[in-house]
């Protein structure tokens, strides 16, 4: 089986230890393969997007030792194409424009009822209080969700392989819980042409991508790119999800946590294979 895999962050700031691990567990892996390693820029939101941390990000990786083909794909240059794997959805009539803010969701939630989920993957489960608005109505500030309810009857469920440690074997999709524990997804957001569900399913195919390898924060997400995947008619991969770089206190790294960002481990003449034996590698 072919092995192509890809790393894909967003220039949002310093690449951490996170990163680090991330990309060379996937390089590593797609060595091992004798596979192919992809770097990917996931660059659709250009409201916090900035040219000198897509730059460091070459310089980073070059630094740790990775290599990958150009030219890299930046989501930034590819609207059109989450466009037209939109349009697809529409035609499906899958689509509806949300006008809801932040606000509006968390007062719709209301009280909770006991034991049922009020969060997932794509942050607080959406009530549904804009699902019969038609297209036609939007204003250009609304966001595009998924009838989740209408995209079950239109899809069959398929299953997905998973190789990471804490998830392994194959995974059915439940729409149970991608009713009840998911919900009606965005598709676009805001001033953004597209969404991060969206743009890494059409990512993923256009890359040729075989095995997906990224952190097990994502693992929930996963059922909603292999539900967009049979929607559009594209594969689905392998998944690996990984364990999660942490602080002392436990705490997942995030890029506001400077102190471990490897230009400043470099800064510091920490060499590369020190940041392996950092991460565990």
């Amino acid at each position: 089986m072919r092995f192509i895999t890809r790393f894909a962050p967003s220039p949002t700031g310093l690449l951490h230890l996170g990163h680090a691990y991330s990309a060379l567990l996937a390089h590593d892996q797609a060595q091992a393969a004798g596979g192919e390693f992809h770097l990917r820029i996931e660059d659709v939101d250009q409201s916090r997007s900035r040219l000198h941390w897509e730059n460091q990000i070459y310089d980073d990786l070059h630094w740790l030792g990775l290599t990958w083909p150009q030219p890299v794909m930046r989501q930034s240059d590819r609207i059109q194409k989450y466009r037209r794997a939109l349009e697809t959805l529409i035609d499906l009539k899958l689509v509806y424009p949300c006008q809801c803010k932040r606000a509006d969701i968390e007062a719709a939630a209301g009280a909770p009822q006991e034991g049922a989920p009020q969060f997932g993957p794509d942050g607080r489960i959406y009530p549904g209080t804009c699902r019969q608005r038609l297209l036609q109505d939007s204003a250009s500030e609304d966001v595009l969700r998924l009838n989740m309810e209408k995209a079950l009857e239109a899809s069959e469920l398929r299953t997905f392989r998973e190789t990471g440690a804490k998830h392994a074997g194959t995974h059915s999709l439940c729409a149970d819980t991608l009713l009840n524990a998911v919900g009606d997804i965005i598709l676009v957001r805001r001033n953004m042409g597209s969404s991060y569900h969206l743009s890494v399913v059409v990512d993923d195919a256009d890359q040729d991508i075989t095995h997906v390898v990224r952190g097990e924060d994502l693992f929930d997400a996963t059922q909603i790119h292999v539900l967009l995947q049979g929607l559009l008619g594209l594969p689905t991969p392998v998944y690996h999800h990984h364990r999660l770089i942490r602080d002392e206190a436990g705490k997942r790294l995030a890029k506001r946590d400077d102190a471990r960002a490897i230009s400043l481990y470099r800064d510091q003449g920490i060499t590369p294979a020190e940041i392996r034996t950092m991460v565990g590698l």
